[in-house]
């Protein structure tokens, strides 16, 4: 790989100069940016930066929704030398605050429907207005961005020069800023490349926060080095925006995380397939289920728009259904793994390999996986990962750093895993997550949620340690119980009964099913959705 290919300044000036012509980013229905204008807009911002008083070094916050102007400003921030500090947009003001205090940021990127976010936290350095690049009122706002001025100066690189500094909005609580290369980034951006062929024809849609290191790498990155085009929505991707949209761009090319895959499952597909009685029956023999999938998953890939070639899915473990649902339909899916401080993908099963239910593949090119001290009769244990994509460590948390970075390199990846004898790896849950049982047992409360949530009317659940027994919260899915009910006389009185049914059901048709030191104490009724992260994981530890 070539030296200058191995920084964020060295891709942008690659495809700039490769794809100067081709569409690179755009709105829906909107016009384009070319390679040529990406190239422009952001030599012109340089200058901009540059006349904010921004020099090589300095930390740059990007605190907005997914537009063309994303990836204007971060290829302007990295290709000067200076440091992107991308912004998950549901972050809280105290959060925030937190962010750009820790960072030492000395200018962010805003758009307007955040902005208000920022009132009272920004009082000290320039707010750009992110969708023309006007400085809002207060530090730097007699600069004005001129389109037409471009940088003079000469800024080198290096592949060992941070790029990025990204805080996590995990689910274990304090937000951790993760310190990323520019070597660690591009070398995923080529390893991601490997695992799954991307072509200037190919189109992909924008679904999840830039801000989030998956779409950063996979859904930006890797389409910008290949000549790609990226599409943006305007309004958040919900079922009324998206699926027009699916059938205007048919994309080849998307990225996801569980949760939208799952949704689109059980609110569509699973009714259609046990709807009655004769479907129920006839769905649980094997062949006759194979058949119905086939048919539901083509029907599901012309509702994506009938030109799909890789769905990627990560960020969480998909749940054994809903990918024996994709498998056996034919839906060209894909599960990736990895993590934010591996830039993020360490493995993966993609479609033009052997597909393994419930695994993520195998490791991609230079990255080498171990289990650490595995389990002698399991194979069970931590996955170690080691390659050119690991981070740096934590911004000014050098302790942090060496409880999960070994002093030989290996990252500890806090995912407990088994490979088969094929090398595929299997990540059975969160080490931190691990509930151990009465007699020493280990317990993965992330496997009894997958069966919780294959239950009908449950939106989603968590599994929890109280007073030594274990308890699940449980969401139901309220308006596909109410539309149900909707003709009763009492719906208020009939609908908390039927929900204790169902929770009283739900319990022991859970306990039938896992084994018996993982059966459920008392399964309770969680009234609101849980609170998530970016890739829509639960924050567990706001439950324990």
């Amino acid at each position: 790989m070539e030296h200058d290919l191995l920084t964020l300044q060295g891709i942008l000036n690659y495809s700039v100069e490769k794809f100067t012509e081709r569409e690179a980013f755009s709105f829906l229905d909107e016009k384009p940016l070319t390679y040529g204008d990406v190239g422009k807009a952001a030599d012109s911002l340089r200058f901009f930066l540059e006349e904010i008083g921004i020099k090589q070094g300095d930390k740059v916050a990007v605190f907005s929704s997914n537009m063309p102007n994303w990836s204007v400003s971060y290829f302007a921030i990295a290709s000067m030398g200076a440091v992107v500090v991308p912004v998950l947009p549901d972050f809280t003001p105290e959060e925030i605050n937190n962010i750009l205090e820790h960072s030492e940021t000395s200018a962010i990127f805003v758009s307007e429907g955040l902005f208000p976010k920022l009132k009272g936290i920004c009082d000290n350095i320039p707010v750009i207005n992110i969708e023309n690049f006007s400085v809002f009122p207060g530090p730097g706002d007699k600069t004005v961005f001129n389109p037409e001025k471009k940088s003079t100066r000469s800024y080198s690189v290096d592949p060992e020069d941070l790029a990025a500094i990204i805080y996590t909005s995990g689910t274990t609580g304090k937000s951790k800023g993760v310190m990323l290369l520019n070597r660690n980034i591009a070398s995923n951006v080529y390893q991601s490349k490997d695992m799954q062929l991307i072509e200037e024809n190919d189109r992909f849609i924008s679904l999840l926060p830039l801000s989030h290191t998956f779409e950063n790498t996979v859904g930006m990155l890797v389409p910008f080095m290949s000549g790609a085009k990226v599409t943006y929505l305007r309004k958040p991707p919900t079922a009324p925006v998206l699926l027009p949209a699916l059938k205007k761009v048919r994309p080849t090319i998307m990225v996801s995380v569980p949760l939208i895959i799952e949704k689109i499952y059980y609110s569509k597909i699973k009714p259609s397939l046990t709807g009655n009685k004769f479907m129920a029956t006839l769905y649980k023999f094997p062949p006759a289920r194979k058949v119905l999938h086939k048919i539901a998953g083509k029907k599901l890939y012309e509702t994506f728009g009938g030109e799909l070639k890789f769905f990627g899915i990560g960020g969480a473990k998909l749940n054994r259904d809903v990918e024996r649902f994709l498998l056996e339909g034919g839906f060209p899916y894909a599960i990736g793994y990895g993590l934010t401080e591996t830039s993020p993908v360490l493995a993966g099963m993609v479609p033009k390999n052997k597909y393994k239910l419930q695994s993520t593949g195998t490791a991609v090119i230079d990255v080498t996986l171990k289990i650490s001290n595995p389990d002698p009769a399991s194979g069970e244990g931590e996955v170690w990962a080691k390659g050119p994509n690991i981070m740096k460590g934590y911004y000014k948390e050098p302790g942090l750093t060496a409880e999960v970075i070994t002093e030989d390199g290996w990252f500890r990846t806090g995912d407990l895993g088994v490979f088969d004898k094929n090398n595929f790896l299997s990540i059975r849950g969160r080490s931190k997550n691990v509930i151990l049982g009465a007699s020493g047992e280990n317990i993965y409360p992330e496997e009894i949620e997958s069966v919780i949530n294959n239950f009908k009317h449950v939106a989603e659940s968590l599994v929890i340690h109280q007073k030594g027994k274990l308890v699940a919260l449980v969401h139901i899915n309220m308006e596909e119980l109410e539309a149900m009910y909707k003709d009763m006389i009492d719906i208020k009185e009939d609908m908390t009964r039927k929900i204790e049914e169902i929770l009283a059901e739900l319990h022991q048709q859970v306990n039938l099913k896992i084994n018996k030191f993982s059966r459920l104490h008392k399964v309770v009724l969680q009234p609101s959705p849980f609170q998530k992260t970016a890739t829509l994981k639960i924050k567990r530890y706001l439950y324990y």
